[in-house]
């Protein structure tokens, strides 16, 4: 169509709106905060240099290593199911395994995912198991490790480098692992699941996010990005959808493969809905009134102090 007017609306020109774009959720985040009256805003990772190591043989004789921030269900923990409500008290800060030959029971219980949007209930759209057997069954892929190995999600950047990565580190080692997928579910996922993509880099293991938080993960600088443009907790894949969570897990493949140089982004063409409303509903405090920002101040509060107390409790102050 061609507009002659120079003044001419959106609609005339068929533009997007102008929200219709990835989420900052760095900034979303840091308003949302402010707003509920934490005055000390959080600072993100940041890296000016990338270390980039290239793949050392074909995939098809690969052995690939998935890396996810999901929690493995307590039941002793209280809700963690679909639909509850943040759980403090499921949380973990030690790093983990678990047996890739069965189906584990992983839970998203985090504080920043998209309640509201994201289905917490079907796995393979944060955590692409399935799809990873499927191409080592096509031939696509060598193996796939004998374990799959859990990030804690720390605000604290320094043990995510110095104690959890190295932890990670020495599973792949010991596992054989040449390549890794990493998972990521909440912002401070997001994060820490950069930083751990940093160091593997350096230990000649090469990586590649699968990520829905694109500023996060390009604001600390990583090798290798897959990014969805989805809600918060469905990183991988749209839920109840085999296309997708093959598609996409193939895009995470060529990237692996064909990435010429570190901080390659490559967005991957699934779209969630034709609706991109869901945008606007993540942390927003424009949207919230002031009975609300109460209640979730309080509610904030109460959950940080559990929160602080496990980690305590687990791996000291």
């Amino acid at each position: 169509m061609r507009v002659e007017q120079k003044n001419a609306t959106v609609e005339e020109l068929e533009f997007a709106p102008s929200w219709d774009q990835p989420v900052s959720y760095m900034q979303r985040t840091r308003s949302y905060y402010l707003g509920l009256g934490y005055e000390n805003p959080y600072v993100w990772a940041h890296y000016l240099t990338v270390p980039f190591s290239p793949l050392k043989k074909p995939l098809s004789e690969s052995t690939l290593a998935l890396i996810t921030t999901a929690a493995p269900y307590q039941a002793d923990k209280g809700n963690q199911g679909p639909g509850s409500a943040y759980n403090a008290l499921a949380k973990f800060y030690e790093v983990y395994s678990g047996p890739t030959a069965i189906d584990p029971d992983l839970r998203i219980s985090h504080v920043g995912v998209d309640r509201k949007n994201a289905d917490m209930a079907e796995m393979n759209a944060w955590f692409p198991l399935a799809a990873a057997r499927r191409a080592v069954a096509s031939k696509r892929l060598g193996a796939l490790s004998p374990r799959f190995y859990g990030l804690p999600s720390n605000r604290s950047q320094r043990h995510t480098l110095e104690v959890d990565a190295p932890a990670i580190a020495s599973l792949c080692k010991a596992d054989g692992v040449d390549v890794a997928i990493l998972i990521p579910n909440c912002p401070i996922c997001h994060q820490c699941q950069s930083l751990l993509a940093r160091y593997l880099e350096e230990q000649g293991i090469a990586t590649v996010i699968m990520g829905a938080a694109k500023d996060i993960v390009e604001y600390c600088g990583v090798p290798r990005l897959l990014f969805s443009d989805f809600p918060l907790g469905n990183a991988a894949a749209k839920p109840n959808d085999v296309a997708s969570q093959d598609t996409n897990f193939e895009l995470a493949l060529r990237i692996l493969e064909s990435a010429p140089a570190p901080r390659t982004t490559v967005q991957s063409p699934l779209i969630w809905s034709a609706d991109a409303q869901w945008k606007l509903d993540y942390s927003n405090i424009e949207r919230l009134s002031s009975a609300e920002i109460k209640a979730l101040r309080d509610e904030a509060e109460k959950v940080r102090i559990a929160a602080r107390d496990l980690r305590i409790q687990t791996v000291g102050s």
